[in-house]
């Protein structure tokens, strides 16, 4: 078959590895607009399932990915300047750039067409398609000009946002509330690659306009969120310019729902077909997952899609629903903080963490131990155990072979 992706995220990319892995005579192509090593953003975060997901699929790209990322353990939960309240848990974290760099050596090591800088405005221009994967993110254009066959909606989030880098290195995943007369603001902030952090500032957009941040530029604007910071950013920069790009700006998070990930021979993936607030960070392993499914699916013969596309899109949009819950109330939530703001740091980073939803109360006694110093170590020693058991049952302490190409 020959299959078109037109966007080079991690959606575009991994479904043309699986594509070639799992039939080489597939004519593949990755059609991305951008300079090759340009992106938007900073890191992005994944946890075991994902890796678990990738290992099973690609140990080869797997294992160079979970080699670029940094580990981050535990989340840190400041209110102005009270003691700093803590959650459990960890996750990883690697630059955006480092993974893309990652995947598309990959591809074109088996052998896809990667292809860079090339805008595709026309459809006609790509010729005889078999398939045409629209991985070309929350604004796709292919799924806005065929918008009412896939029943596109869009709903725009309240809070104004920001995605920024930082060169403070946090090794927890931190969340940061600053109180100013203008209304709170609050950063979520994780480590990214050696060296610098991804540093997402978010605020209504009343607090948004009244601390002048409609209007200052991007270098009055982060000079702005330095001072509003300084005690969380221990006289660190924050960095609003991404590899290959221009200044980051104020966004308003878009909500994307589709009736249907496919129309004929195009289907959508990741962020052109659905997307999650970034509060639960779930973006980069939906988009692979969405790669992995249609991979499990395709054929060798293109007569035999129709049926498989039916069956991406019906399950796909089944399993997504309860993530997609989840991350609006979580959007919503950040929305109304004003009125869920605590003066007990301890109360408030409960509220945080269970924000998606009611847990048993044998998890509020968790979190009341984990503030305790030695019993987070425990706790911090425990998690680390299941980790390396995990990573040793997926392989991933074990040498890839040389030329290692397939499952």
């Amino acid at each position: 078959m020959r299959i078109v992706c037109v966007g080079g995220g991690p959606a575009g990319l991994y479904f043309a590895i699986l594509a070639k892995l799992r039939d080489p005579r597939h004519e593949v192509a990755v059609m991305e607009r951008n300079p090759a090593g340009a992106t938007h953003g900073w890191g992005v975060v994944f946890w075991d399932a994902l890796l678990d997901d990738l290992y099973r699929n690609d140990r080869v790209s797997a294992d160079e990915m979970r080699k670029a990322s940094v580990l981050y353990e535990g989340q840190e939960v400041r209110l102005r300047d009270a003691p700093t309240a803590y959650l459990g848990g960890y996750g990883f974290s690697v630059s955006r750039r480092s993974m893309l760099e990652v995947l598309t050596a990959r591809a074109q090591d088996l052998g896809v067409d990667v292809q860079f800088e090339r805008e595709v405005t026309d459809l006609s221009e790509l010729g005889d398609v078999d398939l045409l994967v629209a991985s070309d993110g929350v604004n796709s254009p292919i799924r806005e000009r065929y918008a009412d066959d896939f029943g596109t909606d869009v709903a725009v989030g309240r809070n104004k946002y920001i995605w920024l880098g930082t060169t403070k290195v946090f090794d927890a995943f931190t969340f940061a509330f600053e109180e100013t007369s203008a209304g709170w603001i609050w950063f979520h902030a994780y480590p990214s690659a050696s060296g610098n952090s991804t540093c997402i500032v978010e605020c209504t957009p009343q607090t948004w306009s009244a601390l002048g941040l409609d209007t200052l530029g991007g270098v009055e604007g982060v000079a702005r969120l330095e001072q509003i910071f300084a005690r969380h950013l221990d006289g660190h920069a924050l960095l609003n310019r991404a590899h290959g790009m221009g200044e980051a700006h104020w966004l308003s998070f878009r909500e994307i729902i589709n009736r249907t990930w496919y129309r004929g021979n195009i289907v959508l993936m990741g962020d052109a077909a659905h997307t999650t607030h970034f509060t639960i960070g779930s973006g980069t392993k939906l988009a692979m997952r969405d790669a992995i499914a249609l991979g499990d699916l395709l054929p060798a013969d293109a007569a035999d899609l129709p049926p498989r596309l039916r069956y991406f899109d019906e399950s796909g949009r089944a399993t997504l629903r309860a993530t997609q819950d989840a991350a609006h109330k979580s959007m919503t939530w950040f929305e109304n903080l004003d009125g869920k703001i605590d003066d007990d740091p301890v109360q408030f980073a409960y509220a945080l963490w269970k924000r998606r939803g009611n847990y048993p109360r044998w998890r509020y006694q968790l979190h009341l131990a984990t503030q305790i110093g030695t019993l987070r170590r425990v706790r911090r020693e425990v998690s680390s155990a299941r980790r390396s058991l995990r990573a040793r049952k997926r392989g991933e302490l074990g040498r890839v072979p040389a030329g290692w190409a397939r499952r």
